[in-house]
């Protein structure tokens, strides 16, 4: 990782969220693969055929080092786009982590990999190898569309998505937050109550 994405791990994926505005939420219940992990890159985008990991084996060929790898096909399905494997290759490229809107499995080898890996299911059914798809294409994972490039950070909270063009934009205003939200915690640790910081005390109480 490098500058900026390392100050994204830092920052926080929920953090991040609210500050760009809440956009590039990814609504899923992923799956951590390592609990405690923490990654952030620009996304390399695959689109799979459906359930086939073809695709996969030519995007890892084009990973860069710090890319995060995200790996979709036309209808999610609890089908594995990756394992072992594949994940060995991808963290010998210098992968940062990945993000699969499909399923994962060997997860204990994984963890032992020690590669992040975020995904939608876990689940034993392997996928075929034989159908093209497309990489470093636009694609939707959780309601949020993806482009090749855009920052894609993740943690225990979940996934967020930072398009390309406000990466700059957001970092700084996500600082800003961290600043205001240390703060608010000096001042609770205190003994102040967010009840009266927030105002909320005349709104439930009145005047």
């Amino acid at each position: 990782m490098s500058e900026p994405y390392d100050e994204l791990v830092r920052l926080g994926s929920a953090t991040v969220f609210e500050a760009s505005g809440r956009e590039g939420l990814v609504d899923l219940d992923l799956h951590q693969v390592i609990p405690g992990s923490c990654a952030a890159g620009p996304a390399r985008t695959v689109r799979c055929g459906q359930d086939d990991i073809l695709m996969v084996h030519a995007a890892i060929d084009r990973l860069e080092a710090g890319d995060v790898l995200v790996l979709t096909m036309p209808e999610p399905r609890p089908v594995a786009l990756l394992g072992e494997l594949l994940a060995t290759q991808a963290k010998g490229k210098g992968a940062a982590a990945v993000l699969i809107d499909a399923a994962v499995r060997d997860t204990e080898d994984l963890r032992e990999l020690r590669l992040p890996v975020w995904a939608r299911w876990i689940r034993i059914q392997g996928a075929n190898r034989t159908a093209v798809g497309e990489i470093d294409v636009a694609v939707n994972v959780g309601g949020t569309e993806i482009e090749p490039g855009d920052a894609v950070v993740l943690d225990s909270d979940g996934a967020v998505v930072v398009a390309r063009a406000r990466l700059g934009e957001v970092v700084e205003a996500s600082r800003e937050r961290a600043a205001k939200e240390q703060e608010k915690r000096e001042q609770f640790s205190s003994g102040v109550l967010s009840y009266d910081l927030y105002g909320i005390r005349k709104v439930v109480e009145g005047d």
